[in-house]
This record gives structure tokens, sequence and C-alpha cells, in this order.
């Protein structure tokens, strides 16, 4: 007659071999999520780098605009008074242009 194996050394195998890969893929899940952590600390300092460099843009326009503008004005009536000069506009024409600049301003 055969013997059988007791049944509960087989399941005490049985369950560790469950642990083991229990085991495993909880380490491949931590893993996995450490390194989508990683990734999206890395999103997170690409997006405040981007948003750094967008107010520092924003600063330098604004303090350059005003500056920019008064100095295109400048130069639209300096081109207007040389025209006007030169009698290519009449006075009403260069009152006219100047109004509208002035006014765009």
């Amino acid at each position: 007659m055969f013997r059988r194996r007791p049944i509960a050394g087989g399941m005490i195998a049985g369950g560790a071999t469950a642990a083991v890969v229990g085991h495993h893929a909880a380490k491949k899940q931590f893993e996995s999520m450490q390194q989508a952590q990683a990734q999206q600390a890395q999103i997170n300092q690409a997006q405040a780098a981007q948003a750094a460099q967008m107010q520092a843009a924003q600063t330098t326009n604004q303090s350059q605009g005003p500056k920019e503008g008064k100095k295109d004005i400048v130069q639209e009536l300096e081109k207007l008074a040389s025209l006007k000069q030169q009698g290519i506009l009449s006075e009403e024409e260069f009152q006219q242009m100047k109004a509208r600049l002035l006014s765009s301003s």
C-alpha cells in the first residue's frame, strides 16, 4: 500500500510559494510607484521652472514695455515733423496724424 503525504505539508509549501509570489508582486508595485513619483517630481520641477521663466519674461516685458512704447511714439513724432518740414505733410495732416498717434498710446 502506498502512503500518502500529509496534506498539511503541501499546504505549507503552497502557502510559502504564494507568500513569495505576493512579496514579489508587492515589491514590483512599490518600485513602479517610486518610478511614477520620481517622474511626477521631474514634471513638477519642469513646470515650476517654466512658470519662473514666464514670470521673468513678463517682468522684463513690463519693465521695457512703456519705455519702448514711448521711444516708438517719439520716433514717429520725429518722422512726422521731418515730413512736415520737407513739405510732404501739411500742418493739418501733421496735427491729425500727431493726434491719432498720441491717442493710440
